[in-house]
């Protein structure tokens, strides 16, 4: 048989293909090359100006490189840029870690990330803006968002949040403390006062994009209402997602009123339901989110919902002023930590055959 011969706008879509990859593969190692650059001349300045010994030495170091190397190699090389690329060694002290971040994230997002203050916080958002891809804008409104205060492992240990972005960068499996915040923020709803149930719900579907840009990346819609049949009874499931990072479906329930002890039983039922029935070979066993108005700290504590794969959270129908919100995120995390190192960990008492 003779050779089939492709059309010719086939023919080009594929040359068109290649080079467009071609392309991107090249943009990308520039960028790297870039990157490490920086990270290069800061560590070695860096050195330079501890070699100093005296006081002042960087501020006039600085103005003297930047006016040998802006005339040869451009603005690129002020000394803005050339403390701002110390200021990236110091901040990322590790050489492989920032080669291996290097391969997606470009000069630009490091500039993005340098001003946060917390080591903890630069590493929590240069590993998640590695594992989904995220663009300058997206990182800059997820940093602006107060992303990482909302995610749940914020409120950990410090060691316990590093030995987790080690996990991460070590390839290992993203958990739910990386994925779950609280509050969300669901101000683009444009909810009117005094809405119901399902105006929320009507409002989440109607905004379906944004509402899973919100809840993160890995987050896939599979169902409204899911019937769920026990017995001779039906209930219904407000909203089931599926998380392709955790490999598990994800049960979200909406209350307008504050989290009650109540909530948790129906939750249950939900994820025993889906665990039974709807959960497919190789993936992990359903975890419910209950978003509500507000919930009492202590009361979700003792209830030792983690347990039972369930996360109760805020949402934000109305976006108050965001530094008060960055106040009370920080208080917040600050008394996480506390109760944590106090050991005031959910009771769970013995029963009857416990004690005897």
């Amino acid at each position: 048989m003779g050779k089939v011969i492709k059309t010719d706008a086939a023919l080009i879509l594929e040359l068109r293909g290649l080079i467009e990859q071609a392309r991107q593969h090249v943009a990308q190692m520039a960028n790297s090359t870039l990157t490490m650059l920086h990270w290069q001349l800061g560590q070695r300045i860096y050195r330079e100006i501890l070699a100093g010994q005296r006081a002042g030495y960087g501020e006039e170091i600085l103005p003297t490189l930047s006016a040998k190397l802006v005339p040869e190699y451009g603005k690129g090389f002020s000394a803005r840029n050339l403390a701002r690329m110390i200021k990236f060694a110091e901040a990322f002290p590790d050489e492989q870690i920032v080669a291996s971040l290097s391969r997606q994230l470009s000069w630009s997002h490091f500039v993005e990330i340098l001003p946060l203050k917390q080591p903890l916080e630069r590493e929590f958002y240069a590993e998640m803006c590695r594992i989904e891809c995220w663009s300058v804008r997206t990182l800059r409104e997820r940093i602006g968002g107060q992303m990482y205060l909302r995610t749940a492992i914020s409120k950990k240990s410090e060691a316990v949040v590093q030995a987790e972005i080690s996990h991460l960068r070590g390839g290992g499996q993203m958990t739910p403390d990386m994925v779950f915040r609280d509050p969300y923020m669901l101000d683009f709803l444009g909810l009117p006062d005094g809405y119901s149930e399902r105006d929320l719900e009507s409002a989440i579907l109607r905004e379906m994009e944004r509402f899973l840009l919100e809840l993160g990346a890995g987050f896939t819609f599979v169902a409204r209402q899911k019937r769920i049949s026990v017995d001779s009874d039906d209930f219904y499931l407000d909203l089931l997602f599926y998380h392709r990072h955790l490999r598990r479906l994800v049960a979200v329930e909406l209350k307008l009123e504050r989290f009650v002890p109540a909530h948790k039983g129906q939750m249950e039922l939900y994820l025993r339901w889906l665990d039974k029935y709807d959960r497919s070979p190789g993936e992990e066993s359903p975890i419910g989110l209950i978003l509500c108005a507000s919930a009492k700290a202590e009361q979700v504590e003792l209830m030792d919902l983690g347990a039972a794969n369930i996360r109760v959270a805020e949402y934000l129908a109305h976006i108050p002023d965001m530094a008060l919100l960055r106040r009370e995120l920080h208080r917040a995390v600050e008394l996480a930590r506390e109760r944590a190192a106090s050991g005031q960990l959910p009771h769970t008492p013995e029963t009857e055959g416990e004690r005897e």
